[in-house]
Order: C-alpha cells, then sequence, then structure tokens
C-alpha cells in the first residue's frame, strides 16, 4: 500500500483533539479526547480516534451508527446498561480487539489502568451517530458528523 492509497499519514500528537470532561451533572469521572480522522456527509459515515485517561469515562451513550471499532492502545472497557440502569456486563477489550455493531445498544465506556486509545467508524446515512443520555436515558444532546466538523471548526479559529 502506498501513502497515495493510506489517504494520508499523521503524528496522533499533532490531530486536532476535542477534549471532554465531566461535571457536578455526572457522578463518574469523565475525561476523554475525540479527533475527527475523515467523514463523508454524503454517506453518513464518520472515523474518529478517541483516547480515554485512566480509569476514565466517556459520557453515558446509545449508538445510533453502525460502530466499527479497533483497540490501538490500552485496555478498553465496554460495560452494558440493562433498562434498570444496572451495569450488566464489562467486556475488557485488550489491544488487537475488533468489534462491529448496529446501532441502539446503550453502554459506558472507559479506558483500562493505563487508558485506551480506539479507533472508530461509525456509519448512519442521515448522519447521526450517538446520543448522549443522562441515568434515566433522557437524551442530553445528539451527536451527529455536522456537530463534530463545528467543534473542530470552533477549535481551529
Amino acid at each position: 500500500m502506498t501513502e497515495k492509497d493510506l489517504g494520508f499519514r499523521f503524528d496522533i500528537n499533532e490531530l486536532q483533539w476535542i477534549h471532554y470532561e465531566g461535571g457536578p451533572r455526572f457522578d463518574y469521572p469523565i475525561d476523554y479526547d475525540i479527533a475527527v480522522l475523515g467523514h463523508q456527509v454524503d454517506v453518513g459515515r464518520l472515523d474518529l480516534l478517541i483516547r480515554w485517561a485512566p480509569n476514565a469515562y466517556c459520557h453515558f451513550h446509545r449508538h445510533v451508527a453502525t460502530t466499527t471499532s479497533l483497540i490501538l492502545e490500552g485496555e478498553h472497557h465496554v460495560i452494558d446498561v440493562d433498562d434498570d440502569g444496572n451495569e450488566v456486563h464489562d467486556d475488557v477489550r485488550p489491544v488487537g480487539t475488533y468489534c462491529s455493531g448496529p446501532g441502539g445498544d446503550v453502554h459506558m465506556e472507559r479506558g483500562g489502568p493505563e487508558g485506551s486509545l480506539v479507533l472508530f467508524s461509525m456509519h448512519e446515512p442521515t448522519g447521526r451517530m450517538f446520543e448522549v443520555l443522562d441515568a434515566d436515558r433522557n437524551i442530553l444532546a445528539e451527536t451527529t458528523i455536522e456537530s463534530f466538523r463545528e467543534q473542530a471548526r470552533e477549535l481551529a479559529s
């Protein structure tokens, strides 16, 4: 494969990272960054790198898009949550774990003791990727390809 076939090469330290932290509204430690690697709005595809601080979570969420992931660094935890808000399964994914699934799953994700770095490729023709939820599964925010593009533009300016 040539460099042209790959599209581009990057240094992870030079990517434009969007940082997220939790606040008093959340009762779990939130500390993660997202870098948009690429997107195709016309087909609803978004590729992201997400890195978690050690033992920190991203927001409780529901995937809308079909999602494929590959664990690149660290240990990554995906915690399934039932309809009553109980944690029912903690899937520990080491480096090299590749997963793919349809939208609709509700879960928490966190980095392991060393944190984690995960490549995500998401596809949903409408451009809706996932919904950030509160403990009662009310939608706090809806993320779309466009919302990530707007955040990246704001960081660049």
